[in-house]
Protein backbone atom coordinates (compact mmCIF):
# COMPACT_ATOMS: atom_id res chain seq x y z
CA UNK A 1 0.00 0.00 0.00
CA UNK A 2 2.83 2.19 0.72
CA UNK A 3 3.73 2.56 -3.31
CA UNK A 4 0.09 3.54 -4.07
CA UNK A 5 0.18 6.19 -1.25
CA UNK A 6 3.78 7.23 -3.07
CA UNK A 7 2.28 8.05 -6.71
CA UNK A 8 -0.62 9.81 -5.08
CA UNK A 9 1.75 11.83 -3.08
CA UNK A 10 3.64 12.08 -6.47
CA UNK A 11 0.29 13.09 -9.00
CA UNK A 12 -0.68 15.90 -5.77
CA UNK A 13 2.59 17.73 -5.88
CA UNK A 14 2.74 17.70 -10.12
CA UNK A 15 -0.86 18.99 -10.12
CA UNK A 16 -1.26 22.79 -10.30
CA UNK A 17 -2.11 24.66 -7.14
CA UNK A 18 -5.77 25.79 -7.25
CA UNK A 19 -8.00 27.46 -5.20
CA UNK A 20 -10.57 25.21 -5.54
CA UNK A 21 -12.07 22.74 -2.81
CA UNK A 22 -11.84 19.16 -3.18
CA UNK A 23 -11.35 17.01 -6.26
CA UNK A 24 -13.26 17.08 -9.49
CA UNK A 25 -15.08 13.73 -11.13
CA UNK A 26 -12.70 13.52 -13.67
CA UNK A 27 -9.63 13.70 -11.15
CA UNK A 28 -11.18 10.67 -9.21
CA UNK A 29 -11.70 9.01 -12.79
CA UNK A 30 -7.94 9.18 -13.29
CA UNK A 31 -7.06 8.31 -10.12
CA UNK A 32 -9.26 5.20 -10.20
CA UNK A 33 -7.30 3.97 -13.50
CA UNK A 34 -3.94 4.69 -12.36
CA UNK A 35 -4.90 2.07 -9.10
CA UNK A 36 -6.68 -0.04 -11.56
CA UNK A 37 -3.62 0.05 -13.83
CA UNK A 38 -1.16 -0.78 -10.97
CA UNK A 39 -2.81 -3.65 -10.09
CA UNK A 40 -3.68 -5.33 -13.15
CA UNK A 41 0.20 -4.68 -13.84
CA UNK A 42 0.79 -6.14 -10.02
CA UNK A 43 -1.36 -9.17 -10.99
CA UNK A 44 0.00 -9.72 -14.32
CA UNK A 45 3.60 -9.71 -12.90
CA UNK A 46 3.02 -11.72 -9.40
CA UNK A 47 0.34 -14.00 -11.25
CA UNK A 48 1.93 -17.33 -12.01
CA UNK A 49 4.15 -17.11 -8.57
CA UNK A 50 0.87 -16.75 -6.50
CA UNK A 51 -0.82 -19.58 -8.79
CA UNK A 52 2.14 -22.35 -8.10
CA UNK A 53 2.13 -21.08 -4.45
CA UNK A 54 -1.78 -22.03 -4.01
CA UNK A 55 -0.62 -25.30 -6.22
CA UNK A 56 1.82 -25.83 -4.32
CA UNK A 57 -0.37 -26.34 -0.61
CA UNK A 58 -2.61 -28.13 -2.10
CA UNK A 59 -0.54 -30.39 -2.98
CA UNK A 60 0.74 -30.38 0.29
CA UNK A 61 -2.70 -31.20 1.89
CA UNK A 62 -3.68 -34.84 2.13
CA UNK A 63 -5.90 -35.67 -0.15
CA UNK A 64 -5.52 -31.73 -1.99
CA UNK A 65 -5.85 -33.34 -5.28
CA UNK A 66 -9.24 -35.21 -5.07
Amino acid sequence: MHAISYVMAVIANLAPKREEKGATAVEYGLLVALIAAIIVGVVAFLGQDVRDAFAGVVTAIPGGNA
